[in-house]
Parts: C-alpha cells; structure tokens; sequence
C-alpha cells in the first residue's frame, strides 16, 4: 500500500499496488504492519459493512471517548463519495472536510482516526462498503454533524438524498460541541 494523500493530520488516503492480468486482480486490502507505520495506534476490533442503493447518504457520524473509533474505509463494490470533517477542537483545521471518491475500480482506502466525523454518499445502486473499527460501536456515545451545513460547505452533488431520521437532525457545526 502506499499513501496518495494526507489532507488532514492523522488522516490518510491508501492505494493498494493491484496485481492484474487476463484472469482478474489480487491486492492487499489491509495490512496491521502498514497501519502501524503510519501511526495507527489501537487494533481494529470490529468489521462492519454496509449495502446501499444509489443516493442513500450515511453520516456525518463519530463516536465520542472514552469509546472513540478510529476507521479503515473501503468500498468492494459500487462508488461512494467519502466525506471526513475534522471535529478536533483544538486543531488547526477544526471544521475542515475531505470528500473522495472510493470505488471498486480504484481500491482506494481511508484511514480516519479519531475525532474525524465520517459520512458517505452513494454514488451506483448496490455499493457495499466496508470498514474496520478501533473500538466497539456504543449507542450511547454515539453522535453526528447535520451532512448539510452551510459552515462545512461540503458539495456532496447530491439532489434529496435519502437519510435516516437520525442523520436529518444532526446539529450543524455552530450548535455542536465536540467531545474531542
């Protein structure tokens, strides 16, 4: 794997090597080693994936401490647009956001540490995304940032995108007081 792009700090944007010939392509989707040597700290405990139809949006979600989740994000199949928010307090890029696009024709992967709200867009009906989490998912520390903030400015090139009724009362950026 190798790093593309490290927009924010703590956060990276991975490209496997693929390996492609008549019969397919074989990659290395996740090595701990890798991890490790761009500073991931805790072991992934818990693997979620999720199956979604165009124009579902997801997000933006964290979790806050003590059971904060940092993530490793990919997509097997379909596209999405990926979006991370610093919701750092004290970083010099509080309230800044990344968007890419992981799809299964790039392979790209993102590793969103801590104090990251993260959120995606579907871009193709059947898109199955996958990530890896730090800690286990807890309801009750759970918590999000309205996908639609004019503060965040985030071009999701979205028209009525499907959410959940969570995520259509998240707080917007000037009402949200980070846990981190």
């Amino acid at each position: 794997m190798k790093i593309i792009d490290e927009p924010l700090e703590g956060l990276f944007v991975l490209q496997p090597i693929v390996y492609g010939d008549e019969r397919g392509y074989f990659f290395e989707s996740f090595r701990d080693d890798f991890c490790r040597q761009i500073g991931v700290k805790k072991a992934f405990v818990q693997d979620n994936q999720s199956l979604s139809s165009k124009n579902i949006l997801r997000g933006l979600h964290f979790q806050a401490p003590p059971f904060a989740q940092g993530k490793f994000v990919s997509v097997v199949r379909g596209s999405v647009l990926d979006v991370v928010v610093d919701i750092r307090k004290n970083s010099k890029t509080y309230g800044q956001h990344v968007a890419i696009e992981l799809n299964e024709n790039n392979h790209t992967a993102m590793y969103i540490p801590e104090g990251f709200a993260h959120g995606f867009y579907t871009l193709l009906d059947n898109t199955l995304f996958t990530y890896k989490c730090s800690d286990y998912y807890h309801p009750e520390s759970e918590g999000g940032l309205a996908w639609d903030c004019p503060e965040l400015g985030i071009d999701w090139g979205a028209q009525n995108p499907i959410l959940s009724q969570k995520d259509k009362i998240n707080p917007m950026l000037k009402d949200f007081k980070s846990p981190f």
